[in-house]
């Protein structure tokens, strides 16, 4: 599984023409999964996210997770996380997990947020063709990916 996680002051999704998400300052998280991935792979990463502390605190450092300043998520599905670029120009995305598998997952993962950890979470909408405005903080990106945080283990 993973994860493009964006620090923002504002995110939004449209499709077809339509808002279907906003938030204000937190996170903007591009989701990807694959089709080894797990629940108990999808709760390390939503654990390792809502504890990321990429918000400063009063002396300006980053010491602050989404929690402690009362931020927003926005959960947005991204198979092309699992973009294989290797051999020739037109990227391949045999790794991503079947758009069946992906979206429980993605559902699996919001849930988590909300239910774990108390988080106010918007969606996009899974599959569809939509037009994500953002502002970046900082710019502040963080990228996560299971196979990396379980070498770690």
């Amino acid at each position: 599984m993973r994860f493009l996680i964006q620090r923002v002051t504002e995110a939004s999704v449209t499709v077809e023409g339509s808002e279907i998400a906003r938030i204000g300052k937190g996170f903007l998280v591009f989701l990807g999964a694959c089709d080894t991935d797990t629940e108990a792979i999808a709760d390390a990463m939503v654990k390792k996210l809502a504890g990321l502390r990429i918000f400063e605190d009063e002396n300006g450092k980053t010491n602050l997770a989404l929690g402690d300043v009362g931020g927003e998520v926005l959960v947005v599905s991204q198979f092309t996380l699992y973009a294989d670029c290797r051999h020739g120009n037109r990227p391949s995305f045999t790794k991503a997990g079947s758009p069946e598998a992906a979206e429980r997952l993605y559902e699996y993962a919001v849930s988590r947020l909300r239910e774990v950890y108390g988080l106010t979470v918007q969606t996009g909408s899974f599959g569809a063709d939509m037009k994500v405005s953002l502002l970046n903080d900082g710019p502040f990106t963080v990228f996560l990916d299971s196979d990396e945080l379980a070498r770690k283990a």
